[in-house]
């Protein structure tokens, strides 16, 4: 019987290596490119997150919606986020502001004169006159029946501010002494209560600020029970807010714009 000769394997073995070898390369670059494109994907997903957290952080305004106001609401939130302007004919007079007075032909009671820390100006005849928390009209209209009463005939009195606090806030709602304060330094909300004397007998736990930025209106509403617990923070105070504590006694334009915002302790445009 003839010698058959066994089949070479090693060929076999070798072709099967090189298709493997061959295989392998493609393999390897499909799973990178998946790879890649999950993570270029997740990358993508993680930068735009990093993205919207970083303009969260910088103004939480930006990231909540917007809340929307009835005709009545948008109108008091507007009156309030411009209480504290100076150019608003609403201004109330502020503590350390220099008043300008002036008596039509009576220059001997004509003077410039600063608003004393307890909220008054001392004029000559008329004397110590409260004007923190009045408009200029309303010293106009108090002095005018003060000197007309004693000491002139049909007086003409004008009252221009002459210079305004450097920074302010309006204290307003149901505190012992609402008016305009000025800010020293870093302050918070329970300081700004305090400085006003704190709550009267009608207040309650609900505080609302309300802010103008640029233009940019936003109000943000503060459990201050929550706050004092610990349990919110104590959000700080910046030039030009204007902070209302609510309570049953308040008109009802207010009343009703304090309940359309919600207890979020941040800060929330407002169309």
């Amino acid at each position: 019987m003839p010698y058959r000769k066994a089949p070479d394997r090693s060929d076999s073995v070798k072709d099967r290596k090189s298709a493997r070898g061959a295989l392998f390369p493609a393999l390897m670059l499909a799973l990178m490119l998946g790879g890649c494109g999950a993570s270029l994907g997740e990358s993508a997903h993680l930068t735009g997150t990093a993205s919207v957290t970083n303009k969260s952080e910088a103004s939480a305004e930006s990231s909540h919606p917007a809340i929307a106001l009835g005709a009545t609401e948008s109108r008091q939130a507007a009156e309030l986020t411009s209480m504290s302007n100076p150019a608003n004919a609403g201004y109330k007079i502020g503590p350390m502001d220099v008043v300008e007075v002036s008596v039509f032909q009576v220059p001997e009671l004509s003077k410039t004169v600063q608003v004393a820390a307890n909220g008054t100006i001392n004029l000559p005849l008329a004397g110590e006159i409260q004007a923190v928390g009045k408009t200029p009209r309303d010293v106009e209209r108090d002095l005018t029946k003060r000197l007309g009463r004693d000491y002139l005939q049909s007086p003409q009195v004008n009252v221009y501010i002459k210079e305004y606090n450097s920074q302010r806030v309006t204290v307003d709602g149901s505190v012992k002494k609402p008016g305009v304060y000025p800010l020293r330094g870093p302050t918070t909300l329970l300081q700004v209560i305090a400085t006003a004397d704190g709550f009267t007998e009608t207040a309650d736990a609900s505080v609302a600020i309300f802010r103008n930025s640029n233009g940019a209106k936003s109000a943000a509403k503060f459990d201050v029970g929550e706050i004092r617990s610990g349990k919110a923070k104590d959000p700080a105070i910046v030039e030009g807010d204007v902070v209302v504590v609510s309570s049953s006694a308040m008109k009802e334009s207010y009343q009703a714009l304090l309940k359309v915002l919600p207890v979020t302790n941040f800060f929330v445009p407002f169309l």
